[in-house]
């Protein structure tokens, strides 16, 4: 008899290999159905653990500390059943079950698939005896249309695909041997699509019933209306074009719905760039469809105590679903969703199976990251064509990535007439101010009651702060803040606006990012007209005057560089020959212009070309192409906040009983710095390290160097925030 895992000294509470085996082949076939998989699928089930039949592995189960490469059977028996092209196939997803997808690599580099399949593994021919069927060479057709300009990355794309539902049904089937509270937990039902299309239909209807009858809230109306209609389109690239203020939120919820019930879709998700408004995005799908439908996953996302009276079965499901996606409404950023498809490790791949055929919600499209939009867009392609799912690029300000795609491709926009909408929703006026020094700013600022202004970088806000901090209502924003300071930040900026008292903010554009704030004036620095879009959005929010007031200048004493400079000069090339700063055509001009001036940094670690590299013979890069892609910048280190007693508490824990909750939980007290102000800190001893098993962290212990403004770092030690994503 042999086994593939063991628990105890009782060898019959063990499971079996062969009925594990079997099960993850099963179980793997189900999730690859999805896009027709399902015979890759069954080959690596049964193929996985095959070095498991080994003497010498069975020995370790029963407690020998010999260290047995399991992995590497599967891999060679692949080879030698299917042959080098689905064989390779194959044992890249069975090599990597346990340590990641490798790079195909050179047979000296022992992490390699290359130096995996020259290895001499344990004798496990007694396999052969055990009963095992593998599918035959002729049901090993590729089950997808590798696509033209990407026909590499398309296979690779599948064999993470694979792996993914390799190591999802490899978890689920332990996990049911040896853990029946957690197994039950995920078998509670989730409502239908169409159950929470009905839901959300009652909960627009109620809305609907209360709202006052306005030029806004008819001009929602007639997009909700055009989002219904369009669900019955075939699947596909589709674009939501609506204004700041015309309800796209529901109202694509609305599109994603109906159109995933009506094609035989399995879930929605819906992609956020920002943490700061997903959790507030969240809360209204579960207003509207009820808390058990909507799975929230993100950096930010806590993790429940299971000892505590609010684990419930339904909390339980909903928190073991952020392991796999597996529930109906998914909200995500645009970090978890982008960076998973370009993982190779199993905590992160797990979940991908279950993004084919979804419906793909990707919320305020202009900020797919500029530096990664090729390959970003090589997976859009990816899931549409060979995953049969649907994308909406959902914006007020659409980035036009037409000219990016293949010319057959067909982006179908669903709101009725953007042009006559933009007209029917505008609330703002924008002036263009021309060059003013941070004395004359300060003035203009301090000559308005309510008023926010908003800059590219810390200094600049920190050193503009300080010119209106002596008069009433200064307010100052930025990432030196922990997101627990600026949210309590926010909360007093927000009663001042609501009470009328005085109130002019100082902020990076960190409040750009879907933060819900009605300001009568804003002041915005030269920018990419993205950024200056954003910054209207918080300009007369609430349509309480007829018009707001958007004034753009030139920052005399901070002038932009790095990619602000880009941005900046690429929105005055659009702006030549327009009186509208925010209308459609002139943003359509400004992408046109940032994608051709930016064309060699759409794809700056060349992660398109890494994927057609070896793609002849199949010797494809996933490690290093993991490590490679990062949204944000990965060179940022966190340093924590003990900003209140909670967070003494959780830093208390971390120190002694350190765990991936404990440190998720202390997300929200996080300043991200750069190594070399990190290292300023360091020397100056203000920092305390703790590392540990379960990840380093990095203790603020100097709370002098934590003012008003944030995280004060010693003169002449501030980076330059040369980056889309450092605010």
């Amino acid at each position: 008899m042999y086994y593939a895992h063991s628990s105890g000294t009782d060898k019959s509470s063990w499971q079996t290999l062969n009925e594990h085996l079997g099960a993850v082949s099963d179980i793997g076939a189900q999730y690859a159905e999805a896009f027709r998989g399902s015979q890759f699928a069954l080959a690596a089930g049964v193929l996985h653990d095959l070095g498991k039949y080994s003497v010498e592995f069975q020995k370790r189960l029963e407690g020998s500390p010999i260290r047995v490469d399991h992995s590497s059977a599967g891999a060679k028996e692949a080879m030698r059943l299917y042959g080098p092209g689905v064989g390779k196939v194959l044992a890249y997803a069975i090599s990597g079950h346990h340590r990641g997808i490798p790079d195909y690599g050179s047979a000296e580099d022992e992490r390699s698939l290359a130096a995996r399949l020259k290895s001499d593994p344990c004798d496990y021919s007694a396999f052969a005896g055990d009963g095992l069927q593998f599918p035959g060479r002729s049901a090993m057709k590729l089950p997808v249309r590798p696509l033209p300009g990407q026909p590499g990355f398309s296979v690779q794309f599948f064999i993470r695909m694979l792996y993914s539902c390799l190591v999802d049904a490899d978890f689920l089937d332990t996990e049911r041997a040896f853990d029946s509270d957690r197994a039950f937990a995920r078998l509670t039902v989730y409502p239908s699509l169409h159950e929470l299309e009905q839901r959300l239909t009652q909960h627009l209807e109620k809305l609907s019933a209360t709202a006052p009858d306005t030029p806004v809230n008819r001009g929602r109306a007639t997009i909700l209306k055009a989002c219904i209609e369009a669900a019955a389109q075939p699947p596909g690239f589709f674009s939501l074009t609506v204004p700041t203020g015309g309800g796209k939120t529901l109202s694509s919820l609305a599109f994603a719905l109906r159109h995933a019930a009506a094609h035989g879709l399995r879930r929605v998700i819906y992609v956020i760039p920002f943490t700061s408004i997903i959790e507030q995005n969240a809360q209204v799908f579960r207003e509207a469809l009820g808390p058990e439908a909507v799975l929230e996953h993100h950096s930010n996302f806590e993790d429940p105590d299971e000892d505590s009276d609010d684990w419930t079965d339904q909390v339980a499901r909903l928190y073991f679903a952020t392991e796999n996606w597996d529930a109906p409404l998914v909200v995500t950023t645009s970090v978890q969703f982008f960076e998973s498809l370009f993982a190779n490790r199993s905590s992160r791949c797990r979940k991908l199976h279950n993004i084919a055929r979804s419906v793909i919600i990707l919320d305020e499209a202009q900020m797919l990251p500029t530096h990664h939009l090729r390959p970003c867009l090589g997976t859009l392609r990816e899931l549409t064509a060979n995953y049969r799912s649907t994308e909406i690029l959902c914006t007020a300000t659409q980035p036009a990535l037409e000219g990016l795609l293949p010319a057959d491709t067909v982006i179908r926009e669903i709101a009725p007439d953007p042009p006559r909408l933009y007209k029917e929703f505008r609330r703002v006026d924008a002036t263009r101010l021309g060059s003013l020094g941070d004395a004359e700013l300060a003035d203009e600022i301090l000559a308005r009651p309510q008023a926010l202004c908003i800059v590219n970088t810390r200094a600049h806000a920190r050193e503009l702060y300080r010119l209106i901090s002596s008069e009433p209502g200064a307010f100052h924003l930025s990432a030196c803040m922990c997101a627990r300071h600026r949210s309590a930040r926010l909360d007093s900026i927000r009663r001042a606006l609501k009470d009328g008292a005085p109130c002019r903010v100082v902020s990076t554009q960190l409040i750009e990012a879907g933060v819900d704030v009605d300001f009568p004036a804003v002041y915005r620095a030269s920018a990419g007209l993205d950024s200056i879009a954003q910054a209207a959005g918080r300009c007369n929010r609430e349509g309480k005057l007829h018009r707001g007031q958007l004034f753009i200048f030139e920052a005399a004493d901070h002038p932009p560089r790095g990619w602000f400079q880009r941005t900046a000069s690429v929105s005055e090339m659009a702006l030549r020959g327009s009186n509208d700063p925010l209308g459609l055509g002139t943003v359509k001009t400004y992408f046109e212009k940032l994608y051709d001036v930016e064309s060699d940094q759409l794809d700056s670690f060349g992660i398109m070309r890494l994927s057609e590299a070896g793609r002849r013979d199949l010797d494809f890069q996933f490690e290093t192409i993991a490590s490679t892609f990062s949204v944000i910048d990965s060179a940022l280190v966190p340093i924590v906040v003990p900003w209140d007693d909670e967070a003494h508490q959780l830093i208390h824990i971390a120190k002694y009983a350190p765990s991936r909750r404990v440190l998720r939980r202390l997300q929200p007290y996080v300043v991200q710095v750069y190594p070399n102000e990190f290292f300023a800190l360091e020397r100056n001893g203000s920092v305390e390290s703790m590392g540990g098993a379960k990840g380093m962290v990095h203790v603020l212990k100097d709370m002098s160097c934590y003012t008003d403004m944030g995280l004060m770092l010693p003169e002449g030690m501030y980076a330059p925030t040369d980056g889309a994503w450092c605010i």
